[in-house]
């Protein structure tokens, strides 16, 4: 579980509104001690990132299939900067074709889930995956911990 005194600064990087929308909304009712900070595509979260003065996401949640950069380009340019290697990448994407799984375990992501289509089995995903351990679980990563279901 993360433990910091300041509030888990969480990140999602998604081009649909609604899924912004929805994802703030759980978090909200979770009541849990974080800042969300929602960018509308992975351009726009990686003009965010490289300012040398950003403040980092504890998690980032990156949708895979957005305008402009897409979610595989946002996490090879966050896997080759040496700056945010202490941020946790949960993929968060309707796809669970094998070959997405796969591309974003090599590249090194932390976890990967497939959009759940119900508000309250988003809250579960949501609270489940911030309270994962994830010093532990990042040095334990193997391809059966990547895909998280519910």
């Amino acid at each position: 579980m993360i433990t910091h005194k300041d509030p888990i600064q969480i990140f999602l990087a998604d081009d649909d509104e609604d899924d912004r929308n929805f994802f703030s909304e759980a978090i909200t009712e979770l009541k849990m001690e974080n800042r969300v900070t929602t960018f509308k595509d992975g351009k726009d979260l990686m003009d965010y990132l490289e300012k040398p003065d950003s403040r980092l996401p504890h998690i980032l949640f990156l949708d895979l299939n957005m305008p402009c950069k897409t979610g595989f380009d946002c996490l090879k340019e966050i896997r080759t900067n040496s700056r945010f290697k202490d941020i946790s990448i949960a993929i968060y994407s309707t796809s669970s074709s094998e070959k997405d799984i796969e591309e974003t375990f090599v590249g090194g992501a932390n976890i990967y889930i497939k959009k759940p289509n119900d508000f309250s089995k988003l809250k579960k995903v949501i609270k489940d995956v911030v309270n994962i351990n994830w010093q532990f679980h990042s040095s334990g990563l193997n391809k059966e911990t990547f895909f998280f279901s519910i």
